[in-house]
């Protein structure tokens, strides 16, 4: 018998967060009735993990929906949401979920003046598109904001989804999507210049050595937090700071590699002073060092 509770969906994007959302949603019982799916990149994934749900536009799928699950970039949510208020497609206790991580549910305004109920679950994971992603989720936190008669609806469906949330309030959308911009985005950008001073030293193959290392430091810093700091700044080794200063000035070496490092090498003294790690002294002597 079909479980109580369960929804006609209609997922607009079926780009790599809402085509594996909509499976995972559609494994919890949910009907998808539709999916708005435009690229032919899109349109293969759609068929891929949504399979016999049909291709419909936009106004046809959320005439349909009991849920609009908005799955777009996020300088194109807010256009879509006025647009279709404007054209007077919301209904009234209809469901409107978005998976922007910048945004709260202010963006849905218009479909809340339309009557309809704003909820967004933004998924703390990269995407692959592809099936495999439907297992990662139950390693997942979601960032979750709705009003608090709502909040409910929100944590269910992530539920459902076999991940876990965390309520972040409408005002602290920004911190949270920046944080996790700094943790993700900012740890790739690590890697890549990390592997470039590698390649100028000779390394062939810099993914060999910066692997296992990058990995224990992720394990240490997420198990132990900033207990796990280590290195030169952290030691108060100002003369092994002084030399990294130095081959960072080299010609072949990009100046958002050098600037980069000298930034987050500041930031570990400040954090180090600040967990007792280092002491004034020694904080002075490696800022000077790092100017």
């Amino acid at each position: 018998m079909p479980r109580p509770g369960r929804l006609g969906i209609g997922v607009v994007g079926a780009g790599k967060v809402g085509a594996v959302l909509g499976a995972a949603l559609r494994a919890a019982e949910h009907a998808v009735v539709g999916v708005h799916a435009v690229s032919e990149a899109s349109r293969e994934r759609a068929e891929a993990l949504l399979p016999g749900v049909p291709i419909l536009p936009i106004p046809d799928l959320v005439r349909r929906a009991e849920l609009v699950l908005l799955a777009v970039p996020d300088d194109a949510l807010g256009p879509l949401v006025k647009g279709l208020a404007d054209a007077g497609h919301w209904q009234a206790g209809q469901l409107v979920v978005h998976t922007a991580g910048r945004y709260g549910t202010g963006i849905l305004e218009p479909a809340r003046a339309a009557g309809a109920i704003p909820l967004a679950i933004h998924p703390a994971m990269s995407f692959t598109g592809m099936s495999l992603d439907l297992t990662r989720l139950q390693d997942c936190m979601f960032g979750v904001t709705a009003d608090r008669m709502m909040l409910p609806i929100a944590q269910a469906l992530v539920v459902e989804m076999g991940a876990e949330y965390a309520v972040i309030e409408e005002e602290d959308r920004g911190l949270y999507h920046a944080a996790l911009a700094h943790a993700s985005n900012h740890l790739v950008t690590i890697a890549g210049q990390s592997a470039q001073l590698l390649r100028i030293a000779g390394v062939e193959r810099p993914d060999r050595v910066l692997g296992p290392l990058m990995r224990a430091s992720l394990e240490n810093a997420l198990s132990s937090g900033e207990g796990a700091l280590t290195g030169p700044v952290a030691r108060g080794d100002v003369g092994t700071v002084a030399i990294h200063r130095d081959a960072l000035a080299k010609d072949a070496v990009s100046p958002d590699v050098r600037d980069a490092y000298l930034s987050m090498a500041r930031a570990t003294a400040q954090r180090a002073l600040a967990r007792g790690l280092l002491t004034e002294a020694q904080t002075a002597a490696i800022l000077d060092a790092l100017s």
